[in-house]
C-alpha cells in the first residue's frame, strides 16, 4: 500500500479512526508520519525477531565446542544472534546446522513457496510448477488417491516434454 501523503513510498503506518460512525483509514510512510509530527514508528524489527529466535535451543558451537564462525567473513553465530543478519552468502553453509531449524520455525519451509514473479521466464515457472506437482504426487501416493496421482503424473510428463522442446529450440 502506498503512502497517502507523498504517494511514493510504501506505507508502514496504518491508522483507523472512527468519527461520527464513519471509519477513516490513513496510510503513511515513516518519513511522512514524522513530518506530520506523529511519533509513530514501526516498532517491529525483523532483525531483532530473528536474533531472539536464534537463541532457542542452539548453542552456536560445533561438536568440539568451538565457536561457530564463517571462514569467509569471520562472522560468528553469536554476531548473527545479536544482529539478526548474516555476513555473507557462505554463512548459510557454515551455520547450516543451526539455521535450518530456525528457518523452518520462521518460514515453515526451507525453500521459497510464494508466488512466482509475473515477469519470470517460462522455464522458471515450469520448474516451480514441476516441483509443486512432484510434491502433490507424493502426497497423493501417501494418501492412496491414485486417480488424482495419475492425473498429476500425466501433467508432469506434459510439462517435462514442454521443457525439453524449449531446450531444443534454444540450442
Amino acid at each position: 500500500m502506498i503512502c497517502n501523503a507523498c504517494g511514493q513510498n510504501e506505507a508502514t503506518i496504518h491508522l483507523t479512526e472512527i468519527m461520527n460512525n464513519q471509519m477513516v483509514e490513513v496510510h503513511l510512510c515513516e518519513s511522512c508520519a514524522e513530518q506530520k509530527g506523529s511519533d509513530f514508528k514501526t516498532h517491529f524489527d525483523f532483525n531483532k525477531l530473528l536474533a531472539s529466535l536464534s537463541d532457542i535451543g542452539v548453542t552456536g558451537r560445533d561438536e568440539a565446542g568451538e565457536k561457530l564462525t564463517c571462514k569467509t567473513c569471520s562472522m560468528s553465530y553469536e554476531d548473527f544472534g545479536r544482529t539478526g543478519r548474516l555476513g555473507c552468502a557462505d554463512c548459510y553453509r557454515f551455520f547450516e546446522r543451526v539455521l535450518t531449524p530456525l528457518l523452518k520455525r520462521v518460514q515453515r519451509e526451507l525453500r521459497h513457496v510464494g508466488k512466482v514473479p509475473a515477469k519470470a521466464t517460462g522455464e522458471m515457472k515450469w520448474s516451480v510448477e514441476l516441483r509443486d506437482l512432484h510434491e502433490r504426487l507424493k502426497k497423493c501416493i501417501a494418501a492412496e488417491t491414485f486417480e488424482e496421482a495419475a492425473q498429476i503424473r500425466d501433467r508432469i510428463h506434459q510439462l517435462e516434454e514442454r521443457v525439453k522442446k524449449s531446450d531444443k529450440k534454444q540450442k
